[in-house]
């Protein structure tokens, strides 16, 4: 392990039914991740959280893989993605990793390094940024979480129905991010370099945001043997295939 290695990753979106994505991760977690200091998820680890009080079969073979990470010394932390945002305290205690809040300053990482889930940016899907606000109250979350299992079981197949519907039915342009929201954020968070996931479109991009240059790296999802991964070392940071 380097103390100036960073790991990032996000888009997993585990569940029963992508066994392999599950193994693929718990095998980046026993070897490649041993490589950092500090491993960051910026959301969506999950296809879809209910609650800890699930207990979540995938979520549960990873308790174990996270905890071995941690021992080596290796801290892991979490930021909530569009899919997995009731992930709670109970099950990162028992996980061995830290919940953090986006958007997320990397401290002493230089050039100056914003994290973000990164759906936040997709300003033109007006229906996402409305459900997004939604849910992302903690009065509405405690709502959600104070009913039944099997309720909560029936809503959470019931929102992936309509999604898919509705993600058909949009331009793919809408499901990006919009340049003038990232321009914002630069200059709002007075950063050079800006990371996120979200989209399923993995780059790097060089933004000019008023004459300056800047940098936004974009993590993919993960398929079967096939992940993405962004490596921060030094003043470099590289997005790299984990296969």
């Amino acid at each position: 392990m380097s103390d100036s290695i960073i790991h990032l990753i996000s888009d997993l979106h585990l569940d029963e039914s992508r066994p392999e994505t599950t193994q693929h991760l718990i095998e980046y977690l026993s070897g490649p991740a041993h490589r950092a200091a500090s491993l960051y998820i910026l959301g969506d680890l999950f296809e879809v959280w209910i609650g800890d009080d699930a207990r979540d079969s995938v979520g549960e073979q990873l308790i174990e893989p996270f905890r071995q990470l941690a021992a080596r010394g290796t801290r892991v932390y979490f930021m909530a993605g569009n899919r997995d945002f009731l992930v709670g305290d109970d099950y990162c205690r028992r996980a061995h990793i830290q919940r953090i809040d986006e958007p997320l300053l990397l401290d002493g990482v230089e050039p100056p390094t914003l994290l973000m889930h990164g759906d936040t940016l997709c300003t033109d899907d007006a229906d996402y940024q409305r459900f997004r606000r939604k849910v992302r109250n903690p009065d509405w979350q405690q709502k959600i979480l104070s009913r039944p299992l099997v309720w909560r079981k029936l809503l959470a197949r019931f929102a992936r129905s309509i999604s898919r519907w509705r993600n058909g039915r949009k331009p793919a342009a809408i499901m990006d991010v919009n340049p003038q929201a990232v321009h914002e954020c630069f200059r709002k968070y007075a950063v050079q370099r800006l990371i996120h996931g979200h989209t399923h479109r993995p780059a790097v991009h060089d933004v000019d945001v008023d004459g300056n240059a800047r940098q936004r790296l974009v993590l993919g999802d993960w398929h079967g043997r096939r992940g993405s991964l962004i490596e921060i070392q030094g003043n470099t940071a590289r997005l790299l295939p984990l296969e």
